[in-house]
């Protein structure tokens, strides 16, 4: 096994997780197996309670992790599902330690921070990367925090117990461009290798971010100010889309570079055809659809997250690229649909009401839907959304003008969306982390739908999205919603059915079953 440890510098969200997904998939295309790791410094266990506007997006492994937003670029970059071990938190490192030593797996020694926690960093680091040839570790925050220090002593110990020729560093670092004085200035990035080298760490690659491409001047800088080759600091320019950012590295020839770090050979030649038809259809598309996207974990202060939606904005993005069309998302707060009314939707061509939680927005989302049901716009409900899309028609189309989530409302008079049985058990005991229903399931689709029809079509009837939730629609309500033209898909089939062929069907990531609507 070969391990790419990637670190950053100077700024957070410099880059290090499309850096990371890039380089794996370089390496995949060289004939390398490749396998990505995520490293949070924070003591939470998982991604799962922390708030999207700071973090972003968590996202839900197959087999039910919720992990840092970054798993999903590893995942659409290298085209296949990572399970939760590949994501290792400071707070999974001590909890685990912790359980050990209470059930006396250390037998009286003093569990101290060195060596238990660098021990237990690689050990799952290994556990990973089994099976692969190469194993690239993204290691969060930047150069300097202390809280990434044991997990560098970590790396830097990976060449002692496997050897140092199989241990190879990355730093993704910026170099900024002051408007003041019009110069690229290498100074920070300077300093961040040295930070980096005060961990007993010596770069073998560093990629400059800045908003232009590197030039020689700067890379001759570099050599001789942090001891590193001069064609060994790759220029990672601004791009116009993160698919750019591998063949961008490939034009200084960065695959070949790290394999011959490592004494090793490309295994085939690449062929990006494919890859470069999609990412001219992104660059240069034949026409334009606008879509609203409904959200609420937008603002933050004076400034706006997208990224809280990372991977619903990716989706359409690979839907419109198979099509060589340009989808302009407009990201529109729920709140003010509810301050301004409808009619901001006009000029769209396509409405998605993400997932979500709590009452915040509610309104807002619901008078969405509404108007896209009535307008006949195409309408796309994920988790969240898609409850809403119930409600909005109980309320609407079937006379049930109270209804609502008992999330919101416990005692609403048509509870269409109500907290599963399980969970409330666990709500009352406010345990939040890693309770949800998660990762994919199995659930039964409707011969004549359109949904299941749509799967068929796309060839990923075999494939599944993943699932997060924590309530659902109420199975007593369909049959009244049926009588007004709401198609109901039954979220999981009896046991007596699961598996069989034809049938049954891994199902979403998000809390409800699929619904069709249709005008009343």
């Amino acid at each position: 096994m070969k391990i790419i440890f990637v670190t950053g510098g100077v700024i957070s969200g410099v880059g290090k997780g499309i850096a990371t997904a890039s380089i794996a998939k370089i390496l995949q295309q060289y004939g390398y197996t490749v396998t990505c790791v995520k490293i949070d410094p924070y003591i939470n266990y998982d991604a799962g309670t922390l708030r999207p506007t700071e973090h972003g997006e968590v996202w839900v492994t197959d087999d039910g992790g919720e992990i840092d937003q970054d798993l999903g670029n590893y995942e659409r970059f290298l085209g296949f599902q990572l399970p939760k071990i590949n994501n290792i938190t400071t707070g999974q490192i001590y909890k685990e330690l912790i359980d050990k030593e209470r059930e006396g797996e250390f037998l009286g020694q003093t569990v101290e921070v060195i060596p238990h926690v660098p021990n237990e960093i690689k050990r799952r680091i290994i556990e990973a990367g089994k099976g692969y040839d190469f194993t690239v570790v993204e290691v969060g925050g930047t150069v300097g925090d202390y809280q990434n220090l044991p997990y560098l002593f970590a790396a830097k110990g990976m060449e002692h117990d496997i050897g140092k020729d199989s241990v190879a560093y990355v730093l993704v670092t910026y170099l900024p461009v002051p408007t003041s004085i019009g110069e690229m200035k290498t100074k920070p990035t300077q300093q961040a290798i040295r930070m980096l080298n005060e961990a007993g760490i010596f770069p073998d690659f560093v990629l400059c971010r800045a908003p232009v491409a590197l030039d020689d001047v700067r890379k001759k800088k570099l050599e001789a100010n942090a001891n590193i080759r001069m064609d060994h600091v790759i220029s990672a320019p601004d791009v116009n889309d993160i698919y750019d950012v591998p063949m961008n590295f490939e034009k200084e020839e960065f695959g070949k570079k790290i394999l011959r770090r490592f004494n090793m050979v490309p295994l085939k030649e690449p062929d990006w055809t494919r890859w470069n038809t999609l990412v001219n259809n992104i660059n240069n598309p034949s026409r334009t659809i606008r879509i609203a996207m409904v959200g609420k974990y937008i603002d933050i202060g004076n400034f706006s997250l997208t990224d809280s939606y990372i991977s619903v904005n990716q989706s359409v993005l690979h839907a419109s690229a198979e099509f060589a069309a340009k989808t302009e998302i407009e990201w529109i707060d729920a709140k003010r649909i509810e301050k301004e009314g409808t009619h901001i939707l006009d000029n769209f061509s396509g409405v998605i009401v993400p997932g979500g939680f709590g009452a915040t927005g509610i309104e807002g989302k619901i008078m969405a839907i509404e108007y896209a049901r009535k307008n006949n716009v195409p309408f796309l409900g994920l988790c969240y959304g898609l409850q809403m899309a119930v409600i909005e028609y109980a309320r609407n189309a079937c006379n049930m003008k109270d209804a609502n989530t008992t999330e919101v409302d416990p005692d609403t008079r048509f509870p269409v969306i109500d907290i599963l049985p399980a969970q409330k058990s666990i709500i009352s005991q406010s345990r939040y982390g890693a309770s949800m229903r998660l990762g994919a399931y199995a659930a039964i689709l409707k011969d004549s739908s359109v949904v299941l029809n749509l799967y068929k079509r796309t060839g990923r009837f075999d494939e599944d999205m993943k699932r997060k939730g924590a309530a659902e629609q109420r199975p007593v309500v369909p049959s009244r919603l049926f009588r007004q033209l709401l198609q109901y898909h039954p979220r999981t089939p009896p046991p007596q059915v699961r598996g069989q062929s034809g049938i049954c069907q891994k199902s979403g990531r998000k809390r409800a079953g699929v619904l069709r609507l249709s005008p009343p």
